[in-house]
């Protein structure tokens, strides 16, 4: 058998060498072979060479590149298309279904890859990894120029067979490596007490491994301690919880964590969700809730129902007290007064009592009993009561403090003016003891006034003046003060009315009527007082407008005959006025005379009579306005200052506040007509008309003022009182006028009687005249109590004047018959 194949194979070795005699082209060659495809005798693919040269089917070429591949275990397709001659188109074709028919090879990234050749990977990568204790996945894909993923892909089923190690987050380690970072991990995991963020662990042991190692040791990502970490956790070796992946809380600190929770609660029967903050718990309420069911959840704390019960006890007694609670004053210093409002919700007694009106909360944890609220409005409507604020000035009592304070400045700036007027009142008041009607006191004027005929005689009459003065002076500031302190408590009510007293102004009064607040340090009007006041605003109002209307009631007869007597009075007062006025006619060619004439009848005459209307007017405007007004005495007893002039004055409605301040400022000045016209118009607007004098009536007056001083005259004994009171009547007689004139007038007067009176009457005038200024100088020069000599001669002039006393009387009632 052998020895036949080897002749066929001589055979066919010289069948081969041996020259054929036909030869064919390449041409040829193609034609046949294309002519064999034709004829389908070539039933398979032929694929040409790059060269063109040579012929190549689909199975040779796909036995040619496996047997390639499997002598180099890792050929690209490149390489391949070049040792087959082929060209790439069909070589990738190829690579394909080759992958798909052997399992043992794979494809990628143009490269064709073997098992085997793995497997030789897997080798050195064991046996480098044992050397290292560690290798990265990332080194080993950049050495194979491969992908991360198939490096992991191809070496995880290897794992623990070929390749003796662990993956790790992109790393292999070896067993041992494994082992002993477990260790560090169970060990640094079960030191931990209190909560903590794993990655800082991770960093801890990095860092240790970092020192222990130095530069050379192996890098270790946290991914890999987590791991070991969750496998110790799921095999029980470390006792605690995983929230998040990252947070840790061991076990004992657990178990501390309920324990201080339930020691606290039981010890206080209350606590803040931050004490469970600091202990770690991140839901406080939820947590609470499940530990303590009989709890209830506050807005910063959690509570007992004891402490609930405590709260609702004390406020409901309160309650029943008739007083008030702050309920966050009651409760622990951690308490919010958003927890002590939402308490109170929780209180039952507290609610139904609220509910049925018999307490009202203010400021969240303020609870006020009804009956207590009461007692407030009844004591600060009679605060206002006490006040007598008007209703129509309610706004102007701060007002009345300031003018009263600039009228005492006014005051003072004239008091050197004053003097003057203060001997001249004082003679008016002593004249009006004996009169009760005006002639009569513009007598006593004259005679009183006669002291100032000489500038010798004005420093007695001064020093009398100023007694009166300080006297008039003590009188003011008495009821000055006494007007100053009751307006002082109403200097803060800012309405319009009286009633409407303002917010700020029933606080005030609360405080002070109730020092209970402070003394609890509610010093917050936002808290309590500012809704308080609010809420008792209305009732206040309501219940001062009820006692005003009876006051009202009560005042309306006391009004019309306050109003009818004024009426009566300033009848009688203006129409003496007018008679007076026309007396000044006379001097109006001696302007200096007229202007001490026009300013005596403004001071001695006008101004009682605008006090008087002055004082009425203002007690009127108080019983309008449903003040509670003590009785007063006599208006024309009233004598008020400048200052308290202009307070009344502002003290009016606005129109006729402007008119009596122009009155009061006519007072001041040196025209009796300009006085008249403002007098007049004042009151038109207080609806008090005012008669005038016409001729009937002024022949009446006349001749009831002549009948009132002839019988002075008849009866006065006093020799200086006698010459003022003569001159008057004579001005009767002689001009039918009623003179009213200051002691410094009266020489000017007797001597317009100089072309009326025979010479021997003259005389008579005159000489007495000149007695008495002589008389008043002795007195003003030298009192009675330090000079006998001055004594002797004042005594001796006073003796001449009595002596012609009757002469004057005797003149002046012989002229008064001859008249009549």
């Amino acid at each position: 058998m052998d020895e036949e194949l080897l002749e066929l194979q001589r055979q066919f070795q010289f069948a081969q060498q041996a020259k054929s005699s036909i030869r064919l082209s390449e041409r040829n060659v193609v034609e046949l072979i294309q002519k064999l495809q034709q004829l389908q005798i070539i039933d398979f693919e032929l694929l040409h060479t790059v060269s063109g040269k040579e012929y190549i089917t689909l199975d040779q070429l796909r036995n040619e590149m496996v047997s390639e591949v499997r002598k180099l275990g890792r050929v690209s397709v490149i390489d391949l298309a070049d040792t087959t001659g082929v060209d790439l188109y069909y070589v990738e074709k190829q690579a394909e279904r080759i992958v798909a028919d052997h399992a043992e090879f794979m494809l990628n990234q143009g490269e064709i890859m073997s098992e085997s050749y793995w497997n030789s990977v897997a080798e050195e990568v064991n046996e480098r990894l044992q050397e290292c204790s560690q290798i990265a996945l990332t080194e080993l894909a950049a050495q194979l120029n491969v992908g991360l993923d198939l490096v992991a892909s191809v070496l995880e089923p290897r794992l623990g067979t070929m390749v003796k190690g662990r993956l790790e987050g992109g790393q292999l380690y070896t067993p041992a490596y494994v082992a002993r970072m477990n260790a560090m991990v169970r060990g640094a995991a079960r030191a931990i007490t209190v909560p903590t963020n794993l990655t800082v662990l991770w960093s801890s042991l990095q860092q240790l491994l970092h020192e222990m190692d130095g530069t050379s040791g192996v890098a270790v990502d946290g991914s890999f301690f987590q791991s070991l970490f969750n496998g110790l956790v799921k095999e029980g070796e470390i006792q605690g919880s995983v929230r998040a992946g990252v947070h840790w809380t061991p076990a004992v600190f657990a178990i501390a964590q309920k324990e201080s929770v339930d020691s606290f609660f039981s010890q206080n029967s209350f606590i803040s969700y931050e004490v469970l903050h600091k202990l770690g718990i991140p839901q406080p309420i939820q947590f609470l809730q499940s530990r303590y069911p009989e709890g209830k959840p506050l807005v910063t704390t959690f509570v007992h129902q004891s402490m609930i019960d405590m709260l609702d006890a004390a406020t409901e007694d309160a309650i029943e007290r008739g007083s008030w609670s702050d309920s966050l004053s009651l409760l622990p210093a951690s308490f919010t007064p958003q927890d002590a409002a939402k308490m109170l919700t929780l209180c039952q007694s507290v609610q139904l009592a609220l509910k049925s009106n018999k307490a009202h909360t203010f400021g969240e944890f303020y609870v006020l009993s009804s009956s207590f609220m009461k007692d407030i409005c009844d004591r600060v409507v009679k605060e206002l009561e006490t006040l007598g604020v008007s209703g129509s000035s309610g706004n102007k009592m701060s007002d009345d403090l300031q003018v009263a304070n600039e009228a005492k400045g006014y005051d003072s700036g004239r008091l050197n003016e004053s003097n003057e007027m203060a001997s001249d009142a004082g003679a008016n008041k002593h004249s009006d003891k004996g009169s009760k009607k005006k002639k009569g006191k513009a007598a006593g004027n004259a005679a009183a006034n006669i002291s100032e005929s000489s500038p010798d005689n004005q420093e007695l009459t001064s020093t009398k003046s100023k007694k009166n003065q300080r006297k008039s002076k003590d009188t003011s500031a008495q009821t000055s003060d006494s007007k100053s302190g009751s307006r002082k408590e109403s200097v803060k009510m800012k309405d319009d009315s009286l009633s409407s007293p303002s917010e700020e102004w029933i606080i005030q009064k609360i405080t002070t009527l109730f020092p209970e607040f402070e003394e609890q340090g509610v010093d917050d009007p936002e808290t309590i007082l500012g809704p308080l006041a609010n809420k008792l605003r209305p009732t206040i109002i309501s219940s001062w407008m009820e006692k005003r209307k009876a006051l009202l009631t009560q005042n309306a007869d006391r009004m019309k005959r306050l109003l009818d007597n004024l009426q009566k009075k300033l009848d009688e007062s203006f129409l003496n006025m007018q008679l007076y006025e026309k007396a000044l006619e006379l001097f109006e060619d001696d302007q200096s005379t007229s202007v001490v004439l026009h300013r005596h009848l403004l001071r001695a005459v006008a101004t009682p009579m605008v006090d008087m209307l002055l004082h009425d007017l203002g007690e009127h405007n108080k019983l309008k306005s449903g003040v509670d007004v003590q009785e007063s005495p006599s208006s024309e007893s009233i004598s008020l200052s400048p200052g308290d002039r202009v307070a009344i004055s502002k003290s009016f409605p606005k129109p006729l506040s402007n008119k009596a301040l122009v009155v009061v400022e006519a007072l001041e000045g040196k025209s009796v007509e300009v006085f008249m016209d403002a007098f007049r118009t004042v009151a038109e607007e207080s609806a008090l008309p005012l008669k005038r004098l016409d001729k009937k009536l002024e022949r009446t007056l006349l001749h009831s003022y002549r009948k009132e001083l002839t019988s002075q005259v008849s009866a006065e004994t006093d020799p200086v009182s006698l010459l003022p009171k003569v001159v008057s009547l004579l001005y009767i007689q002689v001009y039918h006028k009623a003179l009213q004139a200051p002691g410094r007038a009266i020489s000017v007067a007797i001597s317009h009687l100089k072309d009326k009176l025979d010479e021997s009457a003259q005389k008579i005038l005159t000489d007495y005249q000149a007695a008495t200024v002589t008389l008043l100088a002795l007195l003003s020069a030298a009192p009675c109590d330090e000079d006998d000599c001055a004594s002797d001669r004042i005594l001796s002039k006073r003796e001449l004047l009595e002596s012609q006393m009757s002469d004057l009387k005797s003149l002046v009632l012989t002229n008064t018959q001859q008249a009549s």
